[in-house]
Order: structure tokens, then C-alpha cells, then sequence
């Protein structure tokens, strides 16, 4: 993204679609077919989709948001989102605001090294085995790169090869298991093709070596080398809201984040929330976020327990955030060069590196994770929720245009946030306002 442009478009979302679409066209140069297919006219035709998946039958479409206000180390994004779930963009763009005002999130992201498991079995003895596969790491790694010469000659491929002897699991065969891990840095690519071809590639001579055999050869998503993490440092008294000082807004995420080290029931829903925001911009931005959600949730748990991504604890006067965890993500494959809304997406977006891809979606984690957690420890999750789902209770009832928002205020005050409550509303407008809120002739 341009240095000129920013992520902080104040009154967004009073804008029509319409006039968000003539918005983003000035900002960003988005031309008629970029906004045929936001508006839905140039979406992801059946053909396409038929060539992508096996069985297809049509298309499924999701909200597609901007989430707004993200400064990563003093670099703006406006940050694509396709969820269902009401408050999601919301919350990440409202969490940006403050971190920005704070000063912005600050990020990093590890290079792309992911691994490749290679499992072995009756292979006698493990140490003999383990001697054997290590003196002959040079021919297994000139193997290995030799499946993908193009990405060793940009600097990537097999980098290191690991062997790992594993207690024996239940079961009728007592052998330890022996698992060789092939290292591969994947440049710009998320990798799973590419890694699977190097560990089924060198599965023979793993054989050859040890007299043993393979079975299963393929990459693992916990992609623990490959870590992204983000921090934000914001002043308590900036966090004063809900007729609240920012000293006890303060003490309430820093409760909730404790609570969330010491109980796996709770880390788990931490955790889902971090990855409301992660998951959204990974699916508008064509990544995996299947093989996100187990790296996350892997990692969460690496030292026995099941704990929280992201913490929060309070130091000279500021609250400060921390979120790290894998992020294997691409620039290249799946989707992203197929998948016409993708494509949108990333022009959006604008980042030139999975790294950077990375750190984005670390911050969206990070500021998803503050907004539900800041709402927790204070009014609760309920008061920001409701305003959101109200909403999606208005359109359902028949509300349409600008009537959703009003109907919408009128179920949160009442305090009733129903279906039935809102027909009620509607039922009871004049002949004339009840047209133009359900847009039909009465």
C-alpha cells in the first residue's frame, strides 16, 4: 500500500455500498471489473468452480468486510474479512483504532520453513537406522531439491534433514516409531504440494538405507519455524470506557488473560476469538485457514496443556498484548491466482510477502482478541454483540434500507432482541413507513 494511503476511513460504515465501492476505486485504483466483483455482477462463475473441487454443484458466498484502522509497524492496511459472524469486522476496525492512536501494532514473522514427516517402520534397529539416514543426509537433501530445482535456485527447498525416534504408541507392534523430518524453506509458497513431493520423493532411499518401510510421507501444519507474532503497548488511560477509568478496564484484560493461562476451557474460547480474525482474512485472502486453525491450536498446547495464543498483562502505566503462533501462509498457489474475488482481496490488501501476509493476520488475531477480552472484563460480550446481532434480527423480521438501523436501535433499547419483537416494531409503523421498511407496496 501506498505510504500516502491510510487505513483510518472515519465514517466507513454510514457510507452505501455503493459509495464505499466509489471509495475504495479512488484509494486504490480499483477498476470495473474489481468492483463488478465486489458488487457480486463478476463473482466465481460455476465453470471455475467446477475445475477447483471435485462434485461441484455451485457457489457459496460470504460477507466480504474491511477491516479498518490496522497500522503494522507504521505501514496502514485495510484488511479484507469474509465471515458471517456479526461484530467480527466491527471489532477488529474499533481494537485498530485505539492500538493506532497507541501508536499501532508492531509484528515479525519468521521465515517460511516448514517440515516434511517421512514415517519408517521394521527397520530394526533405531540407532543403526538413525546413524544410516544421518551420514547419508547430503544425497537425501540433493534428492529432495531435485523435485523442485526452480525454488533452490531462488534461494528455497530442503534445507536439513532431522531424525526422530518416538516411544512406541499402544498397540500390537512394539517398534519405536521413526519419523524423518526433511526441513524446506518454501520461499512464497503456503508448501504442502511441494513439500509432499520432496518427502514422497525421498521415501525409496530412506527404504534403501534402513531396510525399512515407509508409509505415510507428508507435510505437518504445525508449523512451528514458521511463527508470526505481534505486540501492542497502549497507555491505560486510553482504555477509559463504559463510564469506567482505563485502570480497571485494564485490570479486567489482564484478569480474563490469566484466566485464559490457567484453564484450558477457557484458553479454548481465547482462542476461538483470535481466530474469528484470523480465520476471516485468510478465507477473503484464498489461504488455508484449515491448516491455520490445527498449526494454532497445536501450537496452544505444545507444552502439555492447552493454553491461550495471546496475552495481556499491564506494565508502566500501559496495557500490553503479545499473540504469537504459526502462520504458514502463501503468495502463490491454491486460489490466489484463480479465484477472481481472492485476486480483489489482495489488491486490497497490497502486501508483497507471505511474511508480511503473516504479520497482518498476527495483528487481526491480536486486535480481535483485545476486543473480546476489553468487553469481557468490563460490561461483557453481550452489549457489543447485541448491537450487531440486532441488525441481522431487523433484515430477517423484513426490515430493509436505512429502516435495519433504526428497528435495530429501537430492539436494543427495548432490551428484547427478537424476531418477533422486530415484526412487532414494523407492524406497528404507518402504511407509509411500513413500505418503505420492508420495501414492498404494503
Amino acid at each position: 500500500m501506498s505510504e500516502s494511503l491510510t487505513s483510518r476511513l472515519s465514517g466507513f460504515h454510514k457510507l452505501s455500498m455503493v459509495e464505499r465501492h466509489e471509495k475504495l476505486s479512488q484509494m486504490l485504483g480499483l477498476d470495473e471489473m474489481d468492483l463488478a466483483q465486489l458488487q457480486g455482477i463478476s463473482a466465481l462463475q460455476p465453470g471455475l468452480a467446477n475445475k477447483m473441487i471435485e462434485n461441484a454443484v455451485g457457489t457459496f458466498s460470504l460477507p466480504l468486510g474491511l477491516g479498518l484502522n490496522l497500522q503494522i509497524n507504521g505501514r496502514d492496511y485495510l484488511v479484507p474479512m469474509a465471515v458471517e459472524e456479526p461484530s467480527v469486522v466491527a471489532a477488529v476496525s474499533f481494537a485498530s483504532k485505539i492500538v493506532r492512536e497507541a501508536g499501532g501494532f508492531s509484528a515479525e514473522a519468521d521465515d517460511p520453513i516448514m517440515i516434511g514427516q517421512v514415517q519408517l517402520t521394521r527397520y530394526g534397529d533405531p540407532t543403526e537406522a538413525t546413524k544410516r539416514i544421518v551420514a547419508a543426509k547430503e544425497a537425501l537433501l540433493a534428492l529432495a531439491n531435485s523435485f523442485h530445482p526452480s525454488m533452490v535456485k531462488r534461494g528455497g527447498g530442503c534445507k536439513d534433514i532431522e531424525v526422530r525416534v518416538l516411544p512406541a504408541p499402544e498397540g500390537p507392534r512394539g517398534e519405536p516409531l521413526l519419523v524423518v523430518h526433511l526441513i524446506i524453506d518454501t520461499q512464497e509458497a503456503m508448501g504442502a504440494n511441494l513439500i509432499n513431493t520432496m518427502a514422497e520423493g525421498v521415501a525409496p532411499l530412506l527404504e534403501q538405507l534402513t531396510g525399512g518401510k515407509v508409509f505415510l510421507r507428508i507435510l505437518s501444519n504445525l508449523a512451528d519455524r514458521r511463527l508470526a507474532r505481534a505486540t501492542c503497548r497502549i497507555p491505560v488511560e486510553m482504555l477509559a470506557d463504559f463510564d469506567m477509568p482505563g485502570e480497571s478496564i485494564a485490570e479486567g484484560i489482564y484478569q480474563a488473560s490469566r484466566f485464559a493461562l490457567a484453564d484450558p476451557y477457557r484458553a479454548a474460547t481465547h482462542n476461538k476469538g483470535i481466530m474469528n480474525g484470523i480465520d476471516s482474512a485468510a478465507i477473503a485472502a484464498g489461504q488455508d485457514w484449515r491448516a491455520i486453525e490445527a498449526g494454532a491450536h497445536a501450537f496452544a498446547c505444545r507444552d502439555g496443556q492447552y493454553r491461550p495464543l495471546s496475552t495481556w498483562h499491564v506494565e508502566d502505566g500501559h496495557l500490553i498484548g503479545r499473540i504469537e503462533l504459526p502462520m504458514a501462509l502463501g503468495m502463490v498457489g491454491g486460489p490466489i491466482k484463480i479465484h477472481p474475488g481472492v485476486q480483489v482481496a489482495m489488491k486490497i490488501l497490497r502486501v508483497e510477502s507471505a511474511r508480511e501476509l503473516s504479520m497482518v493476520f498476527a495483528a487481526v488475531g491480536l486486535a480481535q482478541n483485545f476486543a473480546a477480552v476489553r468487553a469481557l472484563g468490563s460490561v461483557g460480550i453481550q452489549k457489543g454483540h447485541m448491537a450487531m446481532h440486532a441488525r441481522c434480527v431487523a433484515v430477517t423480521a423484513g426490515a430493509r434500507g436505512d429502516w435495519v438501523e433504526k428497528i435495530a436501535e429501537l430492539l436494543v433499547t427495548a432490551g428484547h432482541v427478537k424476531v418477533e419483537k422486530a415484526r412487532e416494531i414494523i407492524d406497528s409503523l404507518s402504511e407509509q413507513d411500513f413500505r418503505a421498511a420492508t420495501g414492498t407496496d404494503g
